[in-house]
C-alpha cells in the first residue's frame, strides 16, 4: 500500500524462502534453445531475412529513403565543401607522419570515403587519415625501409625508389589491417572494442600525441632527422634533434610559430563563439593558402632552403596488389592498428549517433572500415579511420548524412586531378605546425590524471602505465602493456572484492554496511556477510578467508577441536575417570588426556560431530570436564547475501559447499539470500544439495531470512527508557 503524501510504503506479505515462494507462485516454463536450433535459425533464408540483411549490409538504403531533400541538401553541400578543404590539408599533413610523399594523403582522403558512403552506419564522421594510425604506419614504414640503412630483404622491392618501397609497405599493411577488420565484422566480434576502456584509450592517444609532436619537430626546426622506430625511439629522436638544434632553419621556425599562434587563437575564438558563427572559420585552410602564396612569391625553397611539398602528380595511380611477404613481416603491427582505428572511429560515431538520435552497428562499422581500407590500399592509400577535428567540422557545419562526406571526397578529387600543383610551394613546416596545433585536444587529456587519482586509482594506474609504455616502448607494445594492466585491474577487483558485514537500519527492512551507519540493529548471534562480485576459481579462497575473518572463528578448526574433545570424553568415560551426574559430567580423576596421545584417525575429525554412545548432548559453550578446552562459538546464524553474485563456476561450487558444511557441522545455521535464479538452477543441476546442505537454506531477501531467524531464536523484550515494569514492552527490531 502506497502513501504518496508521506513517501512511505507498507507491504504485508508472507515470509518467503525460495522453496515456499516456488510453491505459492508458479513459474513460467521457458524452452531453452539448443545450439542446433541456433544453427538452424542462422541458415534459414526468407524474404524478410534477405531484406534485413541488405539493409544491414548497405545502411545507405535506410537513410536515403528518409532523406529530406529540401531541408538537408544545402546543409550537406556546405558541410561537404568545408570538410573537403580540411581533408585536403590534413591528408597532406598526416602523410608526413606516415613518412610517405605528401600527395598519397589525398588518396587516403578519397578512396576510403567512397566505400564508407555505402557501407557505414554513421552519418556524421569524416573518414580519412587519423594521426595516431598515420604514426603507426610510419613506424612500420621506417622499420622496413629506414632512412639511413638499406631496406629489408623483401621480394618486390627490386628496381623501386625508396619512396615507392615505402608506399608498397604502407599499402600492404593497410590491406592486411582491412582484412582483419573485415574478418572481425563478418564474425560479429565488434564487442572486442569494449575491452579498450575510455581510460586506456585516453592514455594511449596522449602518448600518440607526444610521438606526433616529437615527429613534427624536425619540420618546425627545418632539420634532417631520420625516422626511427622501436622501443625508446622517441628518446633517440629527441637526442638527434637537440644535437642539430644549432642548425635550425630560422625561416621554417618563424613560419611555424606564426601559423601555430594564429591557428590556435582563431580555433579558440571558433570554440568560444560557435553559437554565433554560422560555420567555424577554416583558419587552417586560410593560413595554408597564405603560406603557399608567400612561399611562392619569395621563393622560400631556393632562397631560404625551406623544404616544401614539391611535385604533386595529377591523377591517380594504377591499382596494385599487396605484397604477401610484407603481410608476414607486419602482422603483429597490423592487428593493433585495426583495433585502434576501429575503436576511435566507433567512439566518435557513437557520440554523434546519441546526439542525433540514430543507431549505429559496431559489426557493420568493422565491415565498412575493413572494406574501405582494402579498397583504399589497392589504390595506394594508407590506413584510414576518422579524426575528431575533421568530424567536428562536418557535423558543426550542418552535415546531416554521408552525402557531405561524398562531397568532401569530390573536393579532394578536384585537387588531385586539377589544382594540386598550387600546393607544391607549401612549406612542410606549415603542415607540421597544423598537425601540432590539432594535438591540443589529445595533449589536454593530461588534466584527467588528478581527477582519476581522486576518483579511481586503479583507472589512474591504467592511464599512467599505458601512456608511459606507449611513449617509451612504441604505440604497438604500449597498447599491449596497457591492455594487460587494464585486464589485471579487472581481475584484482573481482579476485579481491570489498566484502562487508551488513546490519539492519532500525525501523526498516534495509541492510547496509555496519561501518557506515550509527542507527543499526544487530541481533546477537547473527552475522550478515556480503560479497559484491562473482565467485569463481580465482577468488573462492579469498571469499572463504574473508568469511572466517568476519565471523571471528575458523569452523574447521572448531569442528576438529570438538571431535577431539568427544574422543577424550569417551575415553575418560570408558576408563571411569568421568561420570555423568544430575549436574553434568563429574571428573573422578585429576588428570586429562593429552592431545599428543590421540592422533589416530585424524581424517575422522572433519566429519560431523557424532554424539552416539554419549549419554547426553554436549553444550559446547559451557565449561567442559577434565580441563578440555574448545573454542567458544557465539554465532548461531549466518546470512550470505548473494545479491551481487552473478555467476559461480565449478571450483566455486565445490569451495562454497565445503565452507557451508564446515559451518553447519559446528551448529551454525546458514542462509543464502537474493540468489539469482540462474545460479539456483545451476546448483540443482550440479547436485549441490545433500543431507547437510539443503535447498531450504535459500531465502528471497535478507529480511525474510532475518525474520525467520528471530522467529527461531526469539530475542528478549526490553523496556523503553524511563518506563516502569509492567509498561508496554518494545522489541529492538
Amino acid at each position: 500500500m502506497m502513501r504518496p503524501a508521506a513517501r512511505q510504503y507498507v507491504v504485508s506479505r508472507p515470509l518467503y524462502s525460495e522453496d515456499s515462494f516456488a510453491v505459492e507462485h508458479e513459474k513460467i516454463f521457458r524452452q531453452r534453445k539448443t545450439p542446433r536450433h541456433h544453427v538452424k535459425q542462422y541458415f534459414i533464408c526468407d524474404s524478410k531475412r534477405v531484406k534485413n540483411a541488405a539493409l544491414s549490409l548497405f545502411p545507405i538504403i535506410g537513410w536515403v529513403r528518409i532523406y529530406r531533400l529540401k531541408e538537408w541538401l544545402l546543409s550537406d553541400i556546405v558541410s561537404g565543401l568545408s570538410t573537403g578543404l580540411v581533408a585536403v590539408l590534413q591528408g597532406l599533413a598526416y602523410c608526413l607522419l606516415a613518412n610517405l610523399p605528401a600527395w598519397y594523403g589525398l588518396f587516403t582522403a578519397f578512396f576510403p570515403v567512397i566505400i564508407y558512403f555505402f557501407l557505414g552506419t554513421s552519418r556524421h564522421i569524416s573518414v580519412g587519415a587519423f594521426p595516431v594510425l598515420s604514426l603507426m604506419i610510419g613506424a612500420v614504414v621506417t622499420r622496413l625501409v629506414p632512412d639511413d640503412a638499406p631496406p629489408a630483404n623483401i621480394t618486390g622491392f627490386e628496381g623501386l625508389t625508396r619512396d615507392e618501397q615505402r608506399v608498397v609497405v604502407a599499402a600492404s599493411v593497410t590491406f592486411l589491417m582491412g582484412i582483419m577488420q573485415l574478418a572481425m565484422g563478418l564474425f560479429q566480434v565488434g564487442f572486442i572494442v569494449m575491452y579498450l576502456s575510455d581510460t586506456l584509450v585516453s592514455g594511449f592517444t596522449t602518448a600518440a600525441a607526444i610521438h606526433i609532436l616529437v615527429s613534427q619537430l624536425k619540420f618546425v626546426f627545418g632539420l634532417v632527422v631520420p625516422g626511427l622506430s622501436g622501443p625508446l625511439a622517441i628518446i633517440y629522436t629527441l637526442e638527434k634533434i637537440f644535437v642539430q638544434i644549432t642548425s635550425t632553419n630560422i625561416c621554417d621556425l618563424v613560419t611555424s610559430m606564426v601559423i601555430m599562434v594564429v591557428v590556435f587563437i582563431v580555433k579558440e575564438l571558433n570554440e568560444r563563439y560557435k553559437a554565433k558563427l554560422p560555420v567555424p572559420i577554416p583558419i587552417e585552410v586560410i593560413m595554408t593558402i597564405i603560406a603557399c602564396g608567400v612561399s611562392y612569391a619569395f621563393n622560400f625553397n631556393e632562397k631560404y632552403n625551406v623544404e616544401v611539398v614539391g611535385y604533386i602528380p595529377r591523377g591517380y595511380e594504377a591499382p596494385m596488389a599487396p605484397n604477401l611477404q610484407i603481410f608476414q613481416e607486419t602482422a603483429v603491427e597490423a592487428f593493433p592498428m585495426a583495433i585502434v582505428g576501429f575503436a576511435v572511429a566507433f567512439s566518435v560515431a557513437k557520440v554523434y549517433s546519441v546526439k542525433h538520435d540514430y543507431a549505429i552497428d559496431g559489426n557493420q562499422e568493422l565491415i565498412a572500415f575493413g572494406a574501405s581500407n582494402i579498397f583504399g590500399a589497392a589504390f595506394k592509400s594508407f590506413a584510414s579511420s576518422t579524426a575528431l577535428s575533421r568530424s567536428a567540422v562536418q557535423e558543426s557545419t550542418g552535415g546531416k548524412t554521408q552525402i557531405a562526406g561524398l562531397l568532401s571526397a569530390i573536393i579532394v578529387m578536384i585537387v588531385t586531378l586539377a589544382i594540386g600543383f598550387l600546393l607544391e610551394p607549401l612549406p612542410k613546416s606549415v603542415l607540421g605546425a597544423v598537425v601540432i596545433v590539432n594535438l591540443k585536444g589529445m595533449l589536454m587529456q593530461f588534466r584527467e590524471i588528478p581527477y582519476l587519482w581522486r576518483k579511481d586509482r586503479p583507472d589512474c594506474l591504467v592511464w599512467l602505465v599505458t601512456c608511459l609504455a606507449a611513449t617509451l616502448l612504441g604505440l604497438d607494445l604500449g597498447l599491449a602493456v596497457g591492455l594487460g594492466v587494464e585486464l589485471l585491474t579487472v581481475v584484482f577487483r573481482t579476485q579481491f572484492p570489498r566484502c562487508s558485514v551488513l546490519a539492519n537500519i532500525k525501523g526498516t527492512d534495509i541492510y547496509k554496511d555496519r561501518k557506515d551507519y550509527l542507527s543499526i540493529y544487530e541481533p546477537e548471534g547473527v552475522k550478515i556477510f556480503r560479497i559484491p562480485s562473482p565467485i569463481f576459481f580465482a577468488n573462492i579462497e579469498f571469499f572463504r578467508s574473508k568469511l572466517v575473518e568476519y565471523i571471528g572463528f575458523n569452523p574447521l578448526r572448531v569442528l576438529r577441536k570438538r571431535n577431539k574433545a568427544i574422543r577424550r570424553i569417551r575415553k575418560l568415560l570408558k576408563k571411569g575417570d568421568l561420570q555423568l551426574t544430575a549436574k553434568g559430567f563429574l571428573s573422578t580423576s585429576g588428570k586429562s588426556i593429552d592431545e599428543s596421545e590421540d592422533e589416530s584417525n585424524m581424517d575422522d575429525l572433519d566429519l560431523p560431530t557424532d554424539f552416539k554412545d554419549l549419554p547426553v548432548q554436549i553444550n559446547w559453550n559451557s565449561e567442559l570436564p577434565a580441563n578440555i578446552c574448545v573454542p567458544r562459538v557465539d554465532l548461531h546464524s549466518l546470512i550470505l547475501d548473494f545479491a551481487a553474485v552473478s555467476f559461480l563456476d565449478i571450483s566455486a561450487l565445490k569451495g562454497l559447499k565445503v565452507a557451508l558444511k564446515e559451518l553447519i557441522r559446528v551448529e551454525v545455521d546458514v542462509y543464502i539470500v537474493s540468489c539469482d535464479g540462474y545460479i539456483l538452477e545451476k546448483l540443482h543441476d550440479c547436485s549441490f544439495f545433500d543431507e547437510e546442505v539443503l535447498p531450504s537454506m535459500f531465502y528471497l531477501t535478507v529480511h525474510d531470512a532475518m525474520l525467520h531467524i528471530l522467529e527461531k531464536y526469539p530475542e528478549p523484550m526490553i523496556y523503553k527508557y524511563g518506563s516502569e515494569k509492567g509498561s508496554e514492552p518494545e522489541t529492538k527490531f
